[in-house]
This record gives C-alpha cells, structure tokens and sequence, in this order.
C-alpha cells in the first residue's frame, strides 16, 4: 500500500497532480490536506480539513510515503507580505518538519524558477529560503522543482499572467542554451515529472531546473 499527501491539491500544478495520482494505481491513497472540503470523489481519496496555521494539530494524520507540497500564492490573495510568508515558507517547513517526525520517506517541494535566499526580489528571496530550510530538516528524499512561467487552466482569470504567457510564446523559440530553462512550462508537464520522480526509490537531495523537468516528465 502506497499512500501519497497532497497539500495545494487545488492549485494549478497540485489538482494536474491529484489526478494523476488518482488514475494511476502506483498509489493506493491520496491524502489532501484542505482549508475546506473540495468536490471530488473518488475510491483513493481521503480528504482532511486543515487550519494551516496549526498544522501540528494533524501531526498524527499526516503519514504515508510522498509528501507533495504544492503550496504557493500570489500578491492579489494574500497582499499582506506576512499571510504570503505564511503559505509560501511557514507552511511547506512545517510539513517538512512533520515528514521528518513521521518518517515520511519522500517530500516534493514546488519551488519556482530563480529561487535564492540571497535575493534582492522578495519573492525569489523566499523560495529560497524555503528550499534551505527544507534541505536542513534532513529529509531523507527531498526533490526540489523550480518551473517557469506555468500554463494551464486555471479557475480564476489573471489578465497580467494572461498577456505574459502569450509572450512567453512567442519567445520561448528564442530562449536557447543557458537560457532554455526560462521557457514557459505546462502544469500538467510539472505534475507528470514529480509523480514520475516519486515512483523511484532513490535517497538525497535533487534541485530540478524548469528545463529538466520537461525531461523528466
């Protein structure tokens, strides 16, 4: 039996992942970790109604084999610079720091291109500090992905990321070489990698640029 925790199931990377999950029978149970019970049913999937801000409440719960955190916000929900810290750092480590307690054996981080603690740009600066949080838990198999631009369907409208993914379309052709790696990138294509990644029984750390991780899927 195989059991896999989903926390941001849906989001546009997290629900092309839940689905995944529940089609394929590598995984006998997918748990998803939600602020509020979502309309799906399905034979595999468990849901468990959380307060992330005491996700140590659900400790006990929170077990299993692969730990996906695909967890993220944008300025527009969350422009309180402090619940955006909150959804994008504070929660994923306290996962991460519940995978360890619990022996999970794997943990899957949705990062972002261009992550780095040292950043100047608060966003970039964050992932960056999630990522080497996480990697300091000694977490036996942690992958990091960092995707582009992401495309896909998502449920709310978003005009600016509209216009720049149409961009992003027309220059992804350009973009070569050392800067392959800023092509925009399908969620579904992100989602298929990391439940590719899960299925190999492997220990360590693995950094994922959003151009091998359309390799890899």
């Amino acid at each position: 039996m195989r059991k896999a925790i989903i926390a941001g199931a849906t989001g546009l990377i997290g629900n092309e992942l839940l689905n995944i999950l529940l089609e394929n029978s590598d995984y006998q149970e997918v748990l998803i970790l939600t602020r509020s019970e979502v309309s799906i049913s399905h034979k595999k999937l468990v849901q468990l109604v959380v307060d992330f801000d005491r996700l140590e409440k659900y400790a006990d719960a929170i077990t299993g084999d692969a730990i996906f955190c695909c967890l993220g916000s944008t300025k527009k929900k969350t422009p309180r610079m402090a619940d955006y810290r909150k959804v994008d750092f504070q929660y994923p480590v306290e996962l991460g720091e519940i995978a360890t307690a619990n022996h999970i054996k794997q943990y899957h981080l949705v990062s972002a291109i261009g992550a780095d603690m040292h950043s100047a740009n608060f966003y970039t600066k964050m992932k960056g500090e999630t990522e080497y949080a996480l990697i300091h838990l000694g977490l036996p198999c942690l992958h990091i992905y960092q995707p582009s631009a992401l495309t896909g369907q998502r449920k709310e409208k978003r005009l600016l990321e509209g216009l720049a993914l149409g961009f992003m379309a027309i220059v992804n052709p350009l973009l070569i070489g050392r800067y392959k790696k800023y092509r925009s990138i399908a969620a579904k294509t992100v989602a298929k990698a990391i439940y590719n990644q899960s299925l190999k029984p492997q220990n360590g750390l693995f950094i994922h640029p959003s151009d091998h991780i359309q390799n890899l899927a």
